[in-house]
């Protein structure tokens, strides 16, 4: 299930140490390098075909933490990670293809390719400062995401066959005209945003020929749009171009777009999916009362919703009340909720997560997990 990606993506990625060792595993190197530091393991199993096999052990990100700073909430890092996942199973098979994070643009250099242009940051992709004018240049470019896709080239082992690049642009430009002062807004409109992020993204390529490794490999590089500061729902990936050569041409428009759950929005552009979580929600409602804690944070692509992540906190119970719940939701799916997108409700306490009920669109019902 697509959305379960997230979930996937932490265990393997994040906690790979702990995964567990599996009888159909085999070791792999990297060429060109020492293989007492690039012997690991490559899963066979795979989950889906949605998913990446992975190389263990583990390498982390050469920009690991980067992206907490520079982006404002965990649903738009959620939709950024995975959803340049998304974009790369265009170009680099999952069947074919494993992933692992960005291992040539380091914090140093991503750091100032973030920055402003100045006689200081000669490499800063963002605008030269130019005051609080009227003209004022905004910080287009908020973050760089980098993804790896190594290809096995014979028995054990592997090499790289590509590389995604995300450019996550800001749709609001936030700033202060004094330390500590009011905090204004610039907004900036999608056509902008597409532009900016085009001429950036040739700029980009140009930096990776440069880099050792990355000569020849073919480059993906997609275009964010991030969400505004404390938005629910996060934002959507825009555009996508990949290179063999020197230059990106052709950009794929991306039709996504992610919506909350009951919402004006949402009620104007898709009214039917909407009443259906109005029902839910008033369902659940009737269950409890003067429960109304019901949020839903809808992806669409191309116009039909293709993903719906649920949260329903609680703030009590005993288990047994919570079993009784988690059923009760379980026939709510199955009764309101559409049938051709993956769904994922999360039911926690104070106490943390208490039940995960799932189904992908080849279910025919949900299916649940209430924790211990």
């Amino acid at each position: 299930m697509k959305k379960l990606l997230i979930v996937i993506a932490s265990l393997l990625l994040v906690l790979a140490g702990c995964a567990p060792k599996l009888s159909s595993d085999e070791e792999v190197v990297q060429k060109g390098e020492k293989k007492k530091s690039e012997t690991g393991i490559m899963t066979k199993n795979q989950i889906s075909s949605n998913y990446y096999k992975t190389v263990l052990p583990y390498k982390a990100s050469k920009s690991r933490g980067l992206v907490v700073s520079n982006i404002y909430s965990r649903y738009d890092i959620n939709q950024l990670e995975t959803g340049l996942m998304r974009v790369s199973q265009e170009e680099y098979s999952p069947d074919e293809y494993l992933f692992q994070e960005g291992q040539y643009l380091d914090k140093e250099t991503l750091t100032s390719w973030l920055g402003r242009k100045s006689d200081k940051n000669k490499e800063g992709l963002n605008p030269v400062d130019n005051g609080f004018g009227d003209d004022r240049n905004p910080i287009y470019l908020a973050h760089i995401l980098e993804q790896d896709y190594l290809k096995q080239t014979d028995k054990d082992s592997v090499s790289l066959g590509g590389v995604s690049i995300a450019l996550a642009m800001n749709s609001v430009d936030y700033y202060q005209k004094e330390k500590y002062g009011d905090t204004f807004e610039q907004g900036i409109s999608d056509s902008t945003l597409l532009e900016q992020g085009k001429t950036m993204a040739q700029a980009v390529l140009e930096r990776i020929r440069k880099t050792k490794g990355l000569e020849n490999v073919p480059v993906t590089i997609a275009i964010y749009k991030q969400g505004k500061r404390d938005a629910v729902a996060p934002g959507n990936y825009m555009a996508y171009a990949t290179a063999d050569g020197a230059s990106l041409s052709n950009f794929k428009t991306i039709k996504e777009k992610n919506y909350v759950l009951p919402s004006t929005e949402a009620n104007s552009d898709h009214k039917s999916d909407n009443d259906n979580f109005l029902n839910f929600k008033a369902d659940i409602e009737s269950y409890y009362p003067n429960f109304t804690g019901v949020v839903g944070r809808a992806r669409y692509e191309n116009g039909e919703m293709a993903e719906l992540d649920v949260d329903i906190p609680l703030q009590f119970y005993g288990q047994a009340e919570i079993i009784g719940f988690t059923q009760y939701i379980t026939d709510l799916v199955g009764k309101h909720l559409p049938g051709g997108a993956d769904i994922q409700v999360n039911i926690s306490t104070t106490d943390g997560p208490a039940a995960l009920i799932t189904r992908s669109p080849s279910d025919k019902a949900a299916t649940a997990h209430i924790y211990d």
